[in-house]
């Protein structure tokens, strides 16, 4: 697989070697988890800006909460709790 190097501090190498024995994981899967993690938190800190957004705008939310009702009554599909 093709690499790239990137230049990272020795804390930062340091931290990077350990996690990588505490989870017996290589250096580059640490990385890769790690991004991905990255990458979800940026998501959702997204995903709540924009609802806080949207409920400044009453029509807007109005139309968010309208929305969320229809979706509800999907959930079950018809089945019956268990």
């Amino acid at each position: 697989m093709p690499g790239a190097t990137v230049r990272i501090s020795e804390t930062s190498r340091d931290l990077l070697r350990e996690l990588a024995n505490q989870t017996e994981m290589t250096m580059q899967s640490v990385i890769e988890c790690a991004l991905a993690e990255y990458k979800k938190r940026l998501f959702w800190s997204q995903a709540e800006q924009d609802f806080k957004a949207m409920q400044g705008d009453p029509k807007a939310w109005e139309e968010e909460m309208a929305e969320r009702e229809q979706w509800d009554s999907t959930l079950m599909d018809g089945l019956e709790a268990e």
